[in-house]
């Protein structure tokens, strides 16, 4: 039933990176029902979730690798021509903010866009920072818990039939929950994952009002008594994990064969950006997704030339349906990567390194402030020149769209209150 997939992503440093792990499961080991006790029992309410109710929505798009910053949303057309690269800039609909011209859709659309161009990283393959605040190594040891798992832990309003936090990468470092526990990972609904949200074999959805019979035909229950000792209390969770599983909404809001045809063939290609859609659309409070590889320590240009548009693509159709659905102000999008890449370009077929003193993100909707670049560059891009802003400032920014005080606290393994992030400071130009 709980399936471990082999795919992985392997960056310049030689490192897997698993994309799928625990499929069907809300974690290692764990099954639906017993999510949902942990996520009770977590909060010291042995029948019900935790009460307070963030009810906006998060899609995190993560470009894995390192995109150069120089050739997407920071176009140095003045620098010299072993730093600008082979890309010209476009002027966008916001007047005086220019982009790259691979990126002719979002250009047409930057008044719902702002751009951040003097975010400070480290030198890190992993997503830990951009997705938690903390960088990789910090974590092994604090354990931070990821944007997504603080918004499983608070969120508890709207459809119950839906999981809170939805990873459509599989798990990574950003998407671990940390001091929060296992009840709030990511659900991973990829590959063989999607057998676990229907019905068991022999069980017809007439059937599941039985919940006698579905039990007998649904093996989720590894123990007699769940830890609060009462057959009852086993029961309560148990019986909404069927109702998860009996309802289909997550199955649903996965499923793009019940969406428009004109609309799948816009996204065709690119299909995550719209299973993200429809799934903060069906009341899941954050969305992670990963496109492309962006590790390009050689052929920056060509492999640019190729992911790029789709990107832009995929960028244009997310936000523009979030507007004509009503959803813009309500679900904010973030685009960025784990650092920027060298501004001056390497001998190695046109490459470029590792850059972590200045990188860019792409922020959209949250009833955020639109139709900006923030910050910029040194006429090299080499360093922030003015607004310097930290991962860790951006999600504070983020965790506010969404209704969170990045002040508040929660205990660690050892009951030590922790603040969500220490660096909360907000990037004030999007308020």
């Amino acid at each position: 039933m709980f399936n471990l997939l082999g795919s992985s992503m392997k960056f310049c440093d030689g490192i897997n990176r698993r994309n799928f792990l625990q499929i069907g499961a809300f974690g290692a080991g764990l099954t639906l029902a017993d999510m949902l006790r942990a996520k009770a029992l977590a909060n010291n309410v042995p029948d019900r979730p935790v009460a307070q109710t963030p009810t906006k929505s998060a899609i995190m798009i993560y470009l894995p690798g390192g995109p150069s910053h120089m050739d997407m949303w920071d176009i140095k057309t003045e620098a010299p021509v072993e730093y600008r690269g082979e890309f010209r800039a476009i002027q966008t609909n916001v007047p005086g903010v220019q982009i790259c011209e691979h990126f002719p859709r979002q250009a047409r659309m930057f008044d719902k866009l702002a751009c951040i161009r003097s975010i400070v990283s480290v030198d890190e393959h992993s997503d830990s920072l951009v997705m938690t605040g903390y960088s990789e190594n910090t974590n092994r040891v604090a354990h931070h818990p990821s944007f997504g798992s603080v918004m499983s832990r608070l969120r508890t309003t709207g459809n119950t039939d839906i999981p809170p936090f939805v990873s459509l990468r599989g798990m990574s470092i950003g998407c671990e929950p940390g001091y929060l526990g296992v009840a709030h990972r990511a659900f991973t609904p990829s590959g063989a994952g999607m057998a676990n949200l229907t019905l068991p074999s022999g069980v017809s959805a007439e059937r599941t009002h039985d919940r006698r019979g579905l039990l007998e035909h649904f093996d989720t229950v590894r123990r007699e008594i769940d830890q609060s000792g009462t057959m009852r209390g086993m029961d309560a969770f148990n019986q909404r994990a069927f109702e998860m599983v009996a309802s289909g909404a997550t199955r649903r809001a996965l499923d793009l064969s019940s969406e428009d045809p004109r609309t799948r063939d816009r996204y065709r290609g690119i299909e995550q950006f719209l299973t993200a859609r429809r799934l903060v659309e069906s009341g899941v409070g954050c969305v992670t997704l990963a496109y492309g590889g962006w590790d390009t320590h050689e052929r920056n240009f060509e492999t640019l030339r190729r992911q790029l548009p789709e990107l832009d693509r995929g960028i244009a159709n997310l936000v523009q349906d979030l507007h004509d659905r009503g959803m813009d102000r309500d679900t904010v999008v973030v685009v960025w990567g784990e650092f920027g890449r060298t501004p001056r370009v390497n001998g190695n077929m046109g490459g470029r390194d590792h850059w972590a003193p200045c990188m860019g993100a792409l922020v959209a909707g949250g009833n955020l402030r639109m139709g900006q670049a923030i910050g910029a560059s040194s006429a090299r891009g080499e360093y922030p020149r003015d607004r310097r802003y930290s991962a860790s400032q951006v999600l504070s920014t983020l965790y506010r769209s969404v209704g969170i005080d990045a002040s508040m606290t929660f205990p660690n393994g050892s009951g030590r209150p922790m603040y969500i992030l220490d660096d909360r400071e907000p990037v004030v130009e999007l308020l």
